[in-house]
């Protein structure tokens, strides 16, 4: 397969899927060209939708527009990221309510509404409001691993129903094959929804 692909991105993908499906396209397709550009889900979005941008990979459904075509290629756990030494460090995994006396960080309400609203959500339904410490943070790094290695990852239980972020491929509808065969080698990859 010969020609370019235009494909969009989120910053955190740049580090947690592109490498390996960049590397599987470039086995399976030689031919093929990818003109890679970062932004904002929303920015993203709007790309693909003018056609500036053959295929997306999004975080945030919320900033798709009804025209375009989406579909979950990965789903990821959002996990409590705790510094070491914190008492609650060492569990296997952390009830919810386990965490209403410490500060949450967030995804801004810019980068990831539906993230930080889900959040909110389930927070509120184990009887606390989350208190959110500000920080500044680049745009769609909702579930980054945290920088360093002074922290740890610990699952959260007790929460109504599973806190997820996806990974959302996005295109037009009708897509040309280089389109197609990217998005079935992200399917391949990660699995899918």
């Amino acid at each position: 397969m010969e020609g370019d692909l235009r494909l969009g991105y989120v910053s955190l993908l740049s580090l947690r899927y592109l490498p390996r499906l960049l590397g599987a396209a470039a086995m399976e397709l030689p031919g093929l060209r990818v003109r890679l550009h970062q932004d904002s889900s929303a920015g993203v979005a709007d790309m693909v939708l003018t056609g500036s941008l053959d295929l997306g990979f999004v975080r945030d459904l919320s900033a798709v527009p009804a025209e375009l075509v989406a579909s979950v290629f990965a789903r990821e756990r959002v996990m409590a990221a705790l510094p070491t030494g914190h008492p609650l460090a060492g569990a296997e995994a952390l009830d919810l309510a386990e965490l209403r006396d410490e500060q949450f960080v967030l995804p801004t309400e810019s980068a990831l509404p539906a993230l930080r609203g889900q959040i909110h959500h389930v927070c509120e339904a184990a009887g606390f409001t989350p208190a959110v410490r500000p920080v500044r943070q680049p745009a769609d790094r909702g579930t980054a691993r945290p920088a360093g290695t002074g922290h740890h990852l610990r699952p959260l239980c007790g929460a109504p129903g599973r806190l997820e972020s996806t990974v959302t491929a996005v295109h037009r509808p009708d897509p040309d094959p280089a389109v197609r065969r990217v998005l079935d080698l992200a399917t391949e990859l990660y699995g899918g929804g």
